[in-house]
């Protein structure tokens, strides 16, 4: 503990200077999307590399078929846990420039009203002030100490934001390299300002595009209506058949590894201050739409899904056009969770389908993509390490809490690498990533910093296993 006294009080004194190194990082454009900007995706993992180096890692850049990884290491003591840290270094575009208060590259503290400070630029919060926080904790540590607590890999990408080509790849060929006991992830938010969260589950994902074909040409309705089938028609009984009246998808076997949320979770998920009247009412909607029974913080972070996601068949341009289409098309996708099968999944859709298909109708189908679910187990010891750790330094306890999308990143660490994950973040549902004026507080730079500092004093006094 005194160690960690000491640690904490570092960063507090050098914090303005952990601010300068961060706003020189974020001077870099590294949008790793526009083929313009690839010099400075590489001087952004050379900037990177060479901090790392400076703080006392052994530290590469590693070259890909695109942008370079930033890959570097430094052991802790005998017999402490090997943890991985994934952050990614590249950035969004900055368009439309015109909304952008200040340059988007040009980062600038600025104070508010209420007295915070916040830090304004592209990639403040998405996801170089984020990475930053476990960097600038492992700084501290190592000037403070002379080493780590943990065995310590840090894994920064650099095509994030343009899709991860060259992640799977590099990720199969440094296998032995990169496995680790638990990765840490640092690309997500805080419940709020004053409760830090870890997101103990990502749902997965299948995604199908469904073809109805029935007539070999469109046909006039006029001479065709009620004599033909029409694809249309039968797609949007397909589609009405998916759900039950009480929202419950009606697949066969669809619910198959998909248990009850533990009561002591969902006790939990209760007592957050979450309001399912503002959710909704922020779009424009009042009343929840899914299964019956079920919280909004259920549905969208541990209950599947079945949604349609586009429709089209037909006449669909200006006027009007008595036709009946010989094609209807649909998109449609499956969020899962827990153990959910997306190969069964598929499959049991494919048959739905096929099973309602009247004469002369076929049906052909193109699959968009299918990956699990990840789920850290609630009972976790290195979760309630790493809660109790966080809880020490904000206001409030930490919470556990799910993601309705998805990281891929985190799927692939758990399937090739079998290693889980610790999304821990520090960012706030108002940071407007992606967005013009994007921004990072300065209170979530400085207390990540500080979190980190726990987290990692945690996991190496709890030891491997």
């Amino acid at each position: 503990m005194a160690d960690l006294d000491s640690v904490l009080a570092r960063l507090d004194l050098h914090l303005d200077r952990s601010v300068e190194r961060l706003q020189d990082l974020l001077r870099i454009p590294s949008i790793s999307t526009d083929p313009a900007f690839a010099p400075d995706c590489r001087r952004a993992a050379e900037w990177l590399a060479g901090d790392l180096s400076a703080v006392g890692f052994e530290a590469r850049v590693a070259e890909t078929t695109g942008h370079p990884m930033v890959v570097a290491h430094r052991r802790g003591p005998e017999g402490s846990p090997h943890v991985l840290f994934y952050g990614h270094y590249d950035v969004q575009p900055v368009d439309p420039l015109a909304l952008w208060d200040t340059d988007p590259f040009d980062p600038q503290v600025k104070a508010m009203p209420d007295g915070t400070k916040r830090l304004v630029g592209r990639g403040t919060a998405d996801d170089k002030g984020q990475l930053m926080t476990f960097v600038e904790a492992c700084r501290a540590f190592i000037a403070e100490t002379g080493s780590l607590p943990c065995t310590v890999t840090i894994f920064l990408e650099g095509e994030e934001e343009s899709g991860s080509p060259s992640l799977l790849p590099f990720l199969d060929a440094h296998r032995e390299e990169l496995s680790a006991d638990v990765a840490l992830i640092c690309d997500t938010n805080m419940w709020d300002r004053d409760t830090p969260a870890i997101s103990t589950g990502l749902r997965g994902l299948v995604g199908e595009q469904v073809t109805i074909k029935a007539a070999s040409m469109d046909l006039h309705s006029g001479y065709f209506g009620g004599a033909a089938a029409n694809p249309i028609h039968v797609l949007a009984k397909i589609i009405a058949d998916l759900h039950d009246e009480t929202g419950r998808v009606t697949l066969p076997g669809f619910y198959d590894g998909v248990p009850e949320l533990p009561a002591e979770v969902k006790a939990v998920w209760d007592r957050l201050d979450f309001s399912e009247e503002a959710f909704l009412g922020s779009v424009g909607l009042s009343v929840p739409a899914g299964e019956k029974g079920r919280s909004v913080l259920e549905q969208t972070w541990s209950r599947p899904t079945a949604e349609v996601n586009g429709i089209e068949g037909g006449y669909t341009g200006k006027g009007f056009k008595t036709v009946i289409a010989a094609e209807a098309h649909a998109k449609i996708s499956f969020r899962l969770v827990f153990d959910q099968d997306p190969a069964a999944i598929r499959a049991a859709f494919r048959a739905f389908v096929t099973e309602r298909l009247p004469a002369d109708c076929t049906a052909e189908f193109h699959e968009h993509g299918g990956s699990p679910a990840i789920q850290l187990p609630f009972d976790s010891p290195v979760l309630e390490t790493a809660r109790e750790a966080l809880s020490a330094e904000w206001p409030k306890p930490a919470v556990m809490i799910g993601m309705g999308g998805s990281i891929p990143v985190v799927g692939e660490f758990k399937r090739r690498l079998d290693m889980p994950s610790l999304l821990i973040g520090f960012g706030l549902g108002d940071d407007r990533i992606h967005s013009p004026n994007e921004k990072y507080e300065l209170a979530s730079f400085a207390k990540g910093q500080r979190s980190w500092a726990r987290v990692l004093a945690a996991l190496g006094e709890r030891g491997a296993g």
